[in-house]
């Protein structure tokens, strides 16, 4: 019902002091009926979004292949230059770069993702009473719709380097998605606190930033060193680089260490949601007052 004004009036739900985790299958209920209940608001929000980001720019849907390009490029000339000394990849440098960074950039906006999206809705959220999975759908919608624009510039790299596709690269997309759920497991368990201290957002920049030079982007996974230690205890290096080796090669080089970081995201990642539905309403209660 709308209010001669054109608003939708704001229902306040009444929260009893009874912790919702001693009725499990109850919130389980309720959490999976909002899940669904804010399919709509998330399809509006999303073509809002998208919009919004494109719309206003002189450059459009070129901003979302630029950053890879001009990566690969720079990274290929310091190359050359013998500025950087990167170990033999197993594609084209160029190629390694630019799709790799298309996978970096998909994580990336997949973690920034649920705290951009509550952080600017929190004063909606405050008045408006809707399911705030919403806003993590419209995100979610949002990155999809991102790396298919980016899409064209993968197949693009396929046909001008000449590189084959083997049956493998069928389960490409599946890796991917374990990716993009990495990204969504950490942006939900921080978006509570996005909402209440704008730290979060500005530190989650420089974070991902330093994030980047260990993850095997720029440069292969080294063999053996603290360094290569580091960078295989990252959890995001074998989801990325199990990606970018089924669309390419077809040769997982480390399958259980993807397994296993697959299966800790899937889990997790239903527990940060229980986190964020328990954790959502004190920091509107904190945004309001």
């Amino acid at each position: 019902m709308k209010t001669s004004s054109g608003t939708v009036p704001y229902s306040p739900k009444i929260y009893s002091a009874e912790s919702e985790l001693r009725h499990p299958l109850r919130l389980f209920k309720t959490m999976w009926r909002d899940l669904l209940a804010s399919r709509e608001i998330a399809w509006r929000l999303m073509v809002r979004d998208i919009n919004t980001r494109y719309r206003q720019s002189l450059l459009g849907f070129g901003w979302a292949i630029l950053p890879p390009v001009v990566l690969a490029f720079g990274f290929t000339l310091a190359g050359n230059a013998k500025v950087i000394n990167i170990a033999d990849t197993e594609l084209p440098y160029t190629a390694y770069v630019m799709f790799s960074m298309i996978l970096w950039q998909t994580f990336v906006d997949a973690l920034n993702g649920p705290v951009q999206g509550v952080a600017n809705a929190k004063t909606m959220l405050s008045r408006i009473n809707f399911p705030p999975e919403g806003l993590l759908l419209a995100k979610l919608g949002e990155n999809l719709f991102n790396f298919g624009i980016k899409l064209v510039l993968i197949v693009a790299i396929f046909l001008w380097y000449g590189m084959p596709i083997t049956w493998k690269a069928l389960l490409a997309p599946f890796a991917l998605l374990e990716l993009i759920m990495l990204g969504t497991l950490i942006g939900v368990f921080l978006a509570p606190l996005g909402a209440l201290y704008q730290d979060v957002t500005h530190g989650l920049t420089i974070f991902t930033g330093f994030w980047l030079f260990l993850t095997p982007v720029v440069y292969p996974v080294p063999d053996s060193g603290l360094f290569a230690t580091i960078v295989k205890t990252n959890p995001v290096t074998p989801l990325l680089v199990t990606t970018r080796e089924l669309a390419t090669t077809g040769i997982v080089s480390d399958p259980y260490r993807f397994f296993i970081v697959s299966a800790i995201t899937i889990v997790g990642l239903f527990l940060t949601w229980v986190v964020f539905r328990l954790g959502m309403p004190f920091a509107i209660e904190r945004v309001s007052s």
